[in-house]
């Protein structure tokens, strides 16, 4: 509501006791969108979901964009409210009556209730309508960016030579004999351990994280083990204590790298849906900057921040945030642009 601006807030508080179908509608005020709908919170989601679908359509509105309802303070579990969701999408989409809303956004922004809206949609793939299919395809390409794991697994080969290592016990006596050997299995034992890491972006290690896991191999007192048949995959680390720890670490870097970088992808996605940050090309037209660029401008913009440093045809410049004019190193300026993709639409 802040974001939106005191014109909604005023047009709410007049609108105060007028829920009569359960919502109002505003003007879209500072946010990126023609109309408001506010919804009086119930722990029906699914009802919601499917009278705002039937306004809009009534409305003739192009598009809609929903949070994930009743997952903040109502505290509704967000693989249920997924389903609720999703099954009032599929049975708006199933109506031969629908003529005028095309696209329908669901905008996450917590990453962990991403897995539960992907669920979800699979276990609706394969439906007999092609208008479903259509609009969970729109659905899946708006919010979920991540790789799916393909059904063929991949072989990953870190294979350790291992110098194995012969002890001769001699004594004066046979008890004597099977004392030290058993003293010398505990010696070695005491000082072994094994850690099992799992975590479904371990499938994604690309040949970068394959290359440091034989690099970290062959470095310290360790056998790395892939367990690609698991779901989760896992990562099975053996050997010397203080190795099997450090090595770890390193690997647990390596995931939470992926994770990220996927999330930055991710909201880099949802802001290129958004607004458009633009530099100029060639015959007075304007180029798209790459959507990570996009994100850290809009970003910029947000925080206020009076310059950003950004690469325009590889080339560095310092983008003057109030007046959108970019610099380069031997002091030539050019003009940026912001365009809003959502004016004028729901």
């Amino acid at each position: 509501m802040d974001a939106a601006g005191s014109q909604v807030e005023a047009e709410c508080a007049q609108y105060a006791g007028l829920f009569q179908s359960g919502f109002i509608t505003t003007q879209g005020g500072k946010l990126l969108c023609s109309k408001i709908i506010h919804l009086i919170h119930n722990m029906n989601v699914k009802s919601q979901v499917s009278e705002v679908l039937n306004e809009c359509e009534l409305r003739m509105y192009k598009s809609v964009a929903f949070p994930a309802i009743g997952t903040g303070q109502a505290g509704q579990r967000p693989a249920k409210v997924a389903d609720d969701m999703l099954d009032a999408i599929v049975e708006f989409a199933s109506k031969r009556s629908v003529q005028h809303l095309q696209k329908i956004k669901i905008v996450i922004f917590q990453t962990n209730m991403l897995r539960d809206f992907y669920r979800s949609m699979k276990k609706r793939e394969g439906s007999n309508s092609s208008t479903i299919d259509s609009y969970m395809s729109l659905l899946k390409s708006f919010f979920w960016v991540k790789k799916q794991p393909s059904g063929k697994k991949k072989i990953v080969d870190l294979e350790k030579k291992v110098d194995l290592a012969t002890f001769q016990i001699c004594g004066e006596s046979q008890k004597n004999v099977d004392k030290t050997e058993s003293w010398l299995k505990d010696f070695i034992l005491k000082d072994h351990f094994e850690n099992i890491i799992s975590d479904e972006l371990i499938e994604h290690f690309d040949k970068r994280q394959i290359d440091t896991l034989k690099d970290l191999q062959s470095r310290k007192h360790v056998t790395i083990q892939f367990e690609n048949k698991l779901f989760p995959p896992c990562i099975k680390i053996s050997g010397i204590t203080k190795d099997v720890c450090w090595v770890s670490m390193e690997v647990q870097k390596m995931i939470q790298n992926l994770k990220d970088t996927e999330e930055e992808q991710s909201k880099a996605e949802l802001v290129y849906h958004l607004v458009e940050w633009r530099y100029p090309g060639s015959n007075d037209s304007f180029v798209a900057f790459d959507k990570i660029t996009n994100m850290r401008l809009e970003d910029a913009k947000i925080a206020k921040k009076p310059h950003l440093a950004v690469k325009i045809n590889g080339k560095n410049y310092k983008v003057d945030m109030n007046t959108l004019r970019a610099n380069d190193d031997q002091g030539k300026t050019i003009n940026i642009q912001r365009v809003s993709k959502n004016e004028g639409k729901l």
